[in-house]
């Protein structure tokens, strides 16, 4: 018996003469298995074989149970492989091309673009509060701690010596002229000692990043048992 090449595909059931997969992972007997479910005419036994289709399809992803709203999924991608054509009862809202397409409201992302950038976003939630505290030790202690830390966070960026000036300048107009140190006596912490601890930080980073690699390249270097 002669055939022609595309009645010798059709015949032999070849996968280039079916249907496009609509979630690959899943195989073509999954999706024949929903395409047939369509055609139940009994609801409550195309619901009942609607189940089963799911319970397949979480069978084959084992690693996902622990996985949040995993059987959710399950059911959209069952309306998903059915062309969204399946009527069944379902547990969740059901999935429709629309919602299934619709994209993601767009996030807006906090337009912070502070002037000294070197101190950090935190530095004005640190001032705002500090100016909560009561007047008293603890609040000048905590207003010194703060200026410290930008002298600190200044030199880190710069790499270059300050003057307490400049940052009792900066502080004053973060905090919108609340806090003015420039008539303070008090004088903040050297230069010398802050690059010191700026050098400690960057040093024991340094160190925990090179100790971390090592580990890293020691498993992923390490042969499997068995092999040479």
């Amino acid at each position: 018996m002669n055939f022609d090449s595309k009645e010798a595909i059709n015949h032999l059931g070849y996968n280039t003469a079916s249907s496009e997969l609509i979630i690959p992972e899943y195989g073509r007997h999954v999706q024949n298995l929903i395409e047939q479910i369509c055609l139940i005419k009994d609801r409550e036994e195309r619901n009942k074989a609607a189940r089963y289709a799911v319970s397949v399809m979480g069978d084959m992803n084992p690693h996902l149970r622990d996985v949040p709203d995993f059987q959710h999924k399950l059911w959209d991608q069952l309306f998903m492989i059915s062309d969204f054509k399946l009527d069944v009862d379902c547990p969740y809202p059901i999935a429709t091309r629309e919602s299934i397409n619709s994209k993601p409201e767009r996030l807006n992302y906090p337009q912070n673009h502070p002037k000294y950038r070197f101190y950090g976003n935190n530095i004005t939630y640190m001032i705002n509060k500090a100016l909560t505290w009561e007047e008293g030790e603890m609040k000048d202690a905590l207003i010194m701690v703060i200026a410290n830390h930008m002298k600190k966070s200044y030199l880190s960026w710069n790499k270059d010596s300050v003057k307490d000036e400049v940052i009792f300048e900066h502080l004053y107009e973060l905090s919108e002229g609340k806090i003015n140190l420039s008539k303070k006596e008090e004088e903040l912490s050297t230069t010398a000692n802050l690059i010191q601890v700026n050098k400690k930080q960057s040093n024991k980073t340094n160190y925990s990043n090179q100790k971390s690699n090592k580990k890293f390249n020691k498993h992923n270097n390490h042969p499997a048992k068995g092999k040479k």
